[in-house]
């Protein structure tokens, strides 16, 4: 399945969440998709965004690592159903969009948080998500710049 295919996919079973464990579960699905993205970006994307999408790969999982992992069957992994990439503009424009609603999420997971362990385990994830927000921000400035570069490659 494509990137986009699959955020779209993930922002709505993150909004359709109700309960700790539900939302919890679908960020870790979040950060798994992106940690897959910025995989695939790394090793099929233009080379211009390979190191941001290693750096992406990284946080991402950062981001995963620091929360639970949910019990699914191995068909309901999201990340492991990634077989294209699409557009990747297009794809960074929705993951984007996807970490700032998971940093949302967990906010309000974190401020009404009854213990300190799913305290900070949420501060650590809003850390990953935002950053990992941030490198995917990265690449679409770069691709912006690759974009307005190449009429004047074509021009020259």
């Amino acid at each position: 399945m494509d990137a986009v295919r699959l955020i779209v996919t993930s922002r709505r079973a993150l909004a359709a969440s109700r309960d700790l464990a539900e939302i919890l579960a679908e960020v870790w699905q979040a950060q798994a998709l992106a940690q897959a993205i910025g995989s695939r970006l790394a090793v099929f994307g233009p080379p211009e965004l390979r190191g941001e999408a290693l750096g992406l790969t990284e946080l991402a999982g950062r981001g995963c690592g620091v929360l639970d992992p949910p019990e699914l069957d191995a068909g309901d992994l999201r990340a492991a159903q990634l077989t294209e990439l699409g557009d990747a503009r297009q794809a960074l424009i929705r993951l984007g969009s996807l970490l700032g609603e998971v940093s949302i999420a967990l906010v309000g997971i974190a401020s009404a948080a009854d213990d300190e362990t799913t305290y900070w385990q949420c501060m650590e994830a809003i850390d990953a998500a935002d950053e990992s927000r941030d490198r995917v921000l990265q690449m679409l400035r770069r691709l912006a710049g690759r974009e307005e570069a190449l009429p004047e490659r074509e021009a020259g």
